[in-house]
């Protein structure tokens, strides 16, 4: 911790992952392996501020493999009782988990007692236990056991059903609590609000996870869908009590919103009044909404780095105001540090950054409490800590001078230069989704569904295999019905035009006249190079032309109507499902419209015959650069892109305020065929470097501040 953190490492960005080893081998000297990794992770939480810890919680029970009950059990226990301590994150099947207080009592006893290492005959009683457990689909439960919560009244039913998320009797119990309750209202408030708290409860003390929480809230939907016809039928307007209203939106310019959808879920579930007020949502409209719904919390989220500004619009508009309401930050490009250093000073009310969404939880829980005021002490101290050691790290950190990057350029012996087959603009409409399928890298699909693995080992994976494979064939039979019907459209357009390295500017020569796109260059000390994308093309000097393609391309038109029908009848499974399909289809037309750049459109690499995994690892001639990424971090001038290649009018993507593309599957890029071109990041820029880029922008340095916030030292 001390060697990362004194050589320039954010605490918040290490992992520790110490050993989770087997217990109830029979051996004397394991039965302690769990309790000492729980300490363990007690010891690092409390000696290394900052870090997260995880564990592989699979080893823990494999002296009982083969017998999922008892694993599953001494899992849940190890999870409740290692979270408490601060585990963050750890490996496991998360359909595989029961509930923690649904463990048979008798399981459960003997599971905590071999964990914790609380009886020397916890193993044997616990191997006699598992020598009697039958298998039913993966739960220690007798028949009779299984179907008792049946026996109780339709609230209980209910109750019951949204923590185990059977959906399979939610309209008739729903039916029956209608008529025990009188009206739909009342089944809300009284029994559908219970049983949602009793969630809530098991989520925040650890005994029921993520993937559960989001089943519960699937039942949740199916039965107010029952009620929602009976609810318009008396056109009764009512309000249900509620742990807190929480206002969340997508901040302008922004149009990403799965996380913020999952978000609000869990929020709901956990007993808070959701408003949510969508993507694209302006600074003064979400303060507006706060204000018209008496707030108690605003959840901001944002994916592209220009969102970040639009985040501190948001607490600036609310300080004017003399608002105090607590802010929590949320989304890809948001840190707990860029929140300490660059929001929270701006608000004299609570910023507060969440990871997720059992963070934000954790977060409305002790803002709702009576624990507030020393939490949000706490916090404060915390994020006072924060931009002091980020002051520090900026000061030990070496960096080099504008002149001295510039003079440590890249310098290529690039001589031969391949003339492109065609020159120009060439658009691909509605383009053979059966071939983009054929590009898809399979292994990105399943991390979105935190099932982390490589494509196809991951399917013989002890734990993880069999949910992989199902969510696998989920995907395949939901792709194959988006080819055959053609429920979704790729577009793309891409040009081939001569171009040339001026400085750090690449120009490209249009026919008609001179594209500029200027470029940063990466300053940081001890570098081989400090490189720049200008470094990849022959100098303008040189009296010789050089070329670049740039290209657009989407998979996601006809998306939004997808999930629309899915959402329409309650299958949030399936336009999820639908929306990483589309991620995944684009990211693949790009590497199967790379490799036609490469073979014929401009032909570079005419020869090329690799497999799809050798493309997937990047082992073919050039480089392909997304705007945004770290070799090209100015979202901005994909506004040059789409000019030059008239992309909305040729392809159907377009761009927001502040540069994200709808439909979100698209991607905008340049292809460098320069044999030594590679990815690299540009990393921090110096106030000269700033003032350079703006001027050569035509910007001013507010506005590139505003455009890349995290790249200015």
């Amino acid at each position: 911790y001390r060697l990362l953190v004194e050589a320039g490492f954010p605490a918040e960005d290490i992992i520790f992952d110490p050993n989770v080893l087997a217990v109830a081998t029979g051996i004397e000297e394991h039965n302690a392996y769990g309790i000492d990794f729980i300490e363990a992770v007690r010891w690092i939480r409390a000696n290394c501020p900052g870090v997260c810890v995880s564990g592989g919680v699979s080893n823990l029970s494999f002296s009982f493999r083969g017998n999922n009950p008892v694993r599953e059990a001494m899992h849940s226990v190890f999870l409740y009782h290692a979270i408490a301590a601060g585990l963050d994150m750890a490996i496991v099947n998360p359909a595989m988990l029961p509930v923690y207080s649904d463990i048979d009592p008798d399981l459960l006893a003997l599971a905590e007692a071999v964990v914790l290492n609380t009886d020397k005959n916890a193993t044997e009683r616990l191997s006699a236990y598992a020598s009697q457990v039958r298998e039913r689909e993966g739960v220690a439960e007798a028949p009779k056991e299984q179907q008792a919560w049946r026996a109780g009244t339709p609230a209980e039913r209910l109750a019951c059903s949204l923590v185990k998320g059977i959906s399979e009797y939610i309209e008739a119990d729903t039916a029956e609590a209608l008529v025990d309750a009188g009206s739909p209202l009342a089944v809300i408030e009284d029994v559908l609000m219970a049983g949602m708290a009793q969630v809530g409860e098991l989520f925040g003390s650890g005994k029921m996870f993520l993937p559960q929480v989001v089943k519960s809230a699937r039942v949740m939907k199916a039965s107010v869908a029952y009620l929602t016809p009976y609810i318009e039928k008396e056109r009764a307007e009512g309000k249900t009590d509620s742990a807190g209203r929480v206002l969340i939106a997508t901040v302008k310019g922004d149009v990403h919103d799965i996380g913020k959808n999952i978000v609000s879920v869990v929020m709901a579930c956990n007993g808070y009044a959701i408003t949510d007020l969508g993507v694209m949502v302006p600074a003064e409209t979400i303060v507006d909404a706060a204000v018209e719904h008496r707030a108690d919390v605003i959840g901001l989220s944002g994916l592209i780095t220009p969102s970040l500004e639009e985040m501190i619009k948001v607490v600036t508009e609310l300080e004017r105001r003399n608002l105090k309401i607590p802010v929590l930050i949320g989304g890809a490009t948001t840190s707990a540090v860029h929140t300490a250093v660059m929001i929270a000073p701006l608000y004299s009310g609570p910023v507060i950054h969440a990871r997720d969404a059992s963070d934000d939880i954790k977060i409305l829980s002790e803002l709702f409490s009576d624990r507030r005021e020393a939490y949000l002490l706490d916090l404060r101290r915390g994020q006072h800590r924060l931009r002091e050691d980020f002051s520090k790290r900026e000061v030990d950190k070496r960096y080099i001078s504008l002149a001295a990057a510039r003079a440590n350029r890249l310098t290529l012996p690039y001589t031969e230069v391949a003339a492109p087959n065609q020159l120009g603009k060439i658009v691909f409409k509605d383009f053979s989704l059966a071939e983009i399928v054929e590009y898809i890298h399979w292994t990105p699909f399943f991390g979105a569904w935190e099932l982390s693995g490589r494509f196809p080992e991951l399917f013989t994976h002890p734990e993880k295999g069999d949910a992989a494979k199902t969510l696998y064939d989920d995907g395949r039979a939901l792709l194959d019905e988006i080819v055959r019907d053609r429920l979704l459209q790729a577009n793309a357009v891409v040009g081939i035009y001569p171009a040339n390295g001026d400085g750090d500017d690449v120009v490209v020569h249009t026919g008609d006249g001179h594209l500029r796109l200027p470029q940063l260059r990466n300053q940081e000390a001890g570098r081989p190079a400090n490189l720049c994308l200008a470094d990849f093309l022959l100098p303008l000097s040189s009296g010789r032309h050089d070329y670049v393609a740039a290209f657009v391309l989407t998979t996601g038109l006809g998306m939004e109507a997808l999930q629309a029908r899915y959402r329409a009848t309650g299958d949030d499974y399936r336009a999820l499902l639908a929306a990483s399909l589309g991620d995944r289809l684009a990211e693949a037309f790009s590497e199967l419209l790379h490799a036609m750049v490469r073979r014929t459109l401009w032909g570079f690499s005419s020869g090329e015959d690799l497999s799809l995994d050798k493309i997937i690892r990047g082992q073919y001639i050039g480089f392909r650069p997304a705007f945004g990424y770290p070799a090209m971090p100015d979202h901005a001038e994909k506004r040059e892109i789409f000019d030059l290649l008239h992309v909305t009018e040729q392809v159907g993507v377009e761009l927001t305020e502040s540069y994200a593309m709808t439909p979100t599957a698209s991607v905008c890029g340049l292809v460098f065929a320069n044999p030594e071109a590679h990815l690299f990041g540009v990393g921090k820029v110096d106030r000269t470097q700033l003032e350079d880029y703006a001027t050569r922008r035509g910007l001013s340095v507010e506005e590139i501040r505003r455009l890349m916030p995290q790249h200015l030292r």
